[in-house]
């Protein structure tokens, strides 16, 4: 089968090109959206200059998006991204015309990731030519939730996390709202607890507050927020869509810590989602913080995709000290 490549450089032209193909109907996962690529160019891009590729072979598509600085390439994503890969169809032809179309252009390097299932496009590379390597990048915590409601969930969770929240739900009178579409007054109480936090600084709050927006009007947010005398004092951040709830941010006041506002409105926020939207999967998204443990059930890791071009001196040198760095971490585990 012979692919057909296109190379895009801004998102209107791969809109006109895909022709909905990118669009929330088509696509399930958030991050496989054009509107997702459109908030991180807008908001928070990474360095360098957008790279769309597009193989196409009859009805199939596939898609790469990228942020180039000569001579390397990464993926085109930020902090926020709590997955990435290539979109649309993962028919190996098509991924290996799009790492071949790479290999021509003269890059050195490329490095993809957080991917869940790394081989695909390993596979694809290595087929162009280009010498791989698949790292772990980092975690996710999930649990499966399908026919669970709140109740049986929460007999399950650890005897510490349930006689916690307990004690501090006495102890302790909390307003919990949950919020389904975009409320300014409750976004503004959710950058003020995010600011009183022992959280870093983040990344965009612009950015955060567009996807609210985005996603309160199509209905998948949920914004939880926790109040103390009318103090907000914790906020979490999750979206519900196609039976998956994901969990992007959560934060509590530092001056409030000693009443676990976050386990109570955690409590709330889970109970919302298994008895009221009747989810099937849960995601914590990336990060292998030790309370992630009492909330899931899985952990999985996600990889980083390092591929190096032997036809550039860059690639060669690279793809060494890879090799390299992994015979002393094979060495080092034994």
């Amino acid at each position: 089968m012979t692919a057909d490549i296109e190379l895009f450089e801004d998102l209107d032209a791969v809109a006109r090109d895909a022709d909905g193909a990118l669009d929330r109907a088509a696509q399930p996962s958030l991050f496989a959206r054009l509107d997702w690529f459109r908030l991180l160019a807008e908001h928070c891009p990474p360095a360098g200059k957008l790279l769309v590729l597009r193989a196409s072979a009859g009805a199939r598509r596939a898609w790469l998006a990228l942020a180039v600085t000569h001579p390397t390439a990464a993926a085109y994503a930020s902090w926020y991204s709590l997955r990435f890969d290539a979109i649309g169809d993962h028919d190996e032809a098509l991924l290996t015309a799009i790492a071949a179309a790479l290999r021509d252009g003269g890059l050195a390097k490329a490095e993809l990731g957080p991917i869940e299932d790394p081989e695909p496009l390993k596979r694809s590379f290595r087929a162009a030519g280009w010498i791989p390597f698949v790292t772990p990048r980092t975690v996710n915590w999930r649990i499966y939730t399908i026919g669970m409601d709140f109740e049986t969930y929460w007999a399950r969770r650890p005897a510490k996390l349930r006689n916690t929240a307990r004690r501090k739900a006495k102890a302790t009178t909390l307003d919990v709202t949950i919020h389904e579409r975009f409320d300014a007054a409750a976004w503004a109480d959710y950058e003020a607890v995010y600011r009183a936090s022992w959280k870093p600084e983040e990344g965009s709050f612009p950015f955060l507050r567009a996807l609210a927006e985005q996603e309160g009007a199509a209905g998948t947010l949920r914004l939880g927020i926790a109040k103390a005398d009318g103090e907000p004092v914790a906020a979490q951040l999750w979206l519900v869509e196609n039976g998956e709830a994901t969990i992007h941010k959560l934060a509590y006041a530092e001056s409030a810590k000693a009443m676990s506002p976050g386990t109570i409105l955690g409590m709330a926020m889970f109970r919302h989602v298994l008895d009221r939207d009747r989810v099937t999967r849960i995601d914590y998204g990336t990060g292998d913080e030790s309370y992630k443990a009492d909330w899931m059930e899985e952990k999985v890791t996600l990889w980083r995709l390092a591929v190096f071009n032997p036809r550039t001196l860059g690639g060669l040198l690279g793809a060494a000290r890879a090799w390299a760095s992994t015979l002393a971490g094979r060495r080092r585990s034994r």
